[in-house]
C-alpha cells in the first residue's frame, strides 16, 4: 500500500511519547528540502518517560525499522514510509510516525 515518505523532520514518536530521530539521513533523496530516511541505521529515541526496570522495562532508547518501501530505493536500501514498523529497545513497542509530509509516496 502507498505511503508518504519520512523524512528528517517528520515527528516520530515511541508509544509511550519519547521523540524518535535518525542517526543517519539520506541525502540522495530529499523532499521538501529535507533529507528522507533509509530502513538500515537505528534510530535514537529521548524523553521516553517509561520508568527504569525497578518499575516498567524503559526507557526506550533505540528503534529498529522492521518494515519499509518494497519498490523505493535510495543506494539499494529500502526508504522509510509512514506506514513502515518499527520497535523500540528495550520496551518492545512501535514508533509512531505522527506528522509528515504528504506530497511525495512509495510502495
Amino acid at each position: 500500500m502507498p505511503g508518504p515518505l519520512l523524512h528528517v523532520g517528520a515527528t516520530v514518536l515511541c508509544a509511550h511519547g519519547g521523540q524518535a530521530q535518525p542517526t543517519t539521513p539520506n541525502p540522495r533523496v530529499t523532499v521538501g528540502g529535507q533529507p528522507t530516511v533509509t530502513m538500515t541505521p537505528p534510530w535514537t529515541v529521548a524523553g521516553c518517560p517509561m520508568p527504569p526496570p525497578s518499575a516498567g522495562n524503559g526507557p526506550c532508547a533505540t528503534a529498529t525499522w522492521t518494515t519499509a518501501a518494497t519498490r523505493l530505493l535510495s543506494g539499494g536500501v529500502p526508504l522509510l514510509l509512514a506506514d513502515s514498523q518499527a520497535l523500540c529497545a528495550p520496551t518492545a513497542t512501535p514508533l509512531r510516525p505522527v506528522a509528515f509530509q504528504l506530497r511525495a509516496t512509495g510502495t
